[in-house]
């Protein structure tokens, strides 16, 4: 694991005997990303992650592609989870807080995230069918609780309603990426505070 000084930005490998994961992330970015997970809808999820949270992302994972697509979801949203928490340093500056409601054709999601060190995921989303493609929809789920647990936020992500499972997934997507995005943000009027009465976040 590396952290550029002066910068928030880290990078983390991770290798077990079921994956490869090399990870980049930069919160002040502009939504640029290189992504080859092996698995293209989860690419493309992740892609709309990168662009919509405004974080630059290098994602490459190498996985057991031949059992399925689980180790390699999981895998990725750990790593994925540890680059954000170590560019984050000490959270010093942030917004902290962010909700949304994103709509996406007949589908509405709703997101809220408080960077807050304490790693919560609740997930309440519904598909109408077991995959998309080749992907497995539970695995949106196991990739939030991965990404929540080891970025230490606190992730709500709501579908009230939608009946394309392409569009529910691709809504938990963009609107936790949006959400992200606003509250890994420098709040100028506190730009070296950490937004905690304790004085800390961890």
């Amino acid at each position: 694991m590396a952290q550029t000084a002066g910068r928030r930005d880290a990078v983390v490998e991770r290798a077990t005997k079921e994956t490869k994961v090399r990870v980049k992330v930069d919160l002040d970015g502009t939504g640029r990303s290189t992504i080859a997970t092996g698995v293209g809808f989860f690419d493309h999820m992740l892609e709309q992650l990168s662009r919509h949270s405004l974080i630059d992302m290098e994602i490459a994972t190498d996985g057991d592609l031949h059992i399925d697509d689980h180790h390699t979801v999981e895998d990725t949203g750990i790593a994925i989870g540890q680059a954000i928490r170590q560019a984050l340093g000490e959270r010093r500056g942030i917004r902290r807080y962010a909700s949304l409601d994103l709509a996406m054709d007949e589908c509405l999601t709703r997101a809220a995230v408080d960077v807050s060190g304490r790693p919560l995921l609740v997930f309440k989303a519904e598909f109408s069918r077991a995959k998309i493609g080749s992907f497995d929809t539970e695995l949106v789920r196991e990739f939030f609780q991965a990404l929540a647990q080891n970025a230490g936020i606190t992730l709500h992500i709501e579908n009230l309603y939608g009946a394309n499972a392409h569009h529910v997934a691709e809504t938990c997507f963009k609107a936790v990426a949006r959400v992200l995005g606003d509250a890994v943000a420098i709040d100028p009027r506190q730009a070296d505070l950490v937004p905690s009465t304790k004085g800390m976040l961890a």
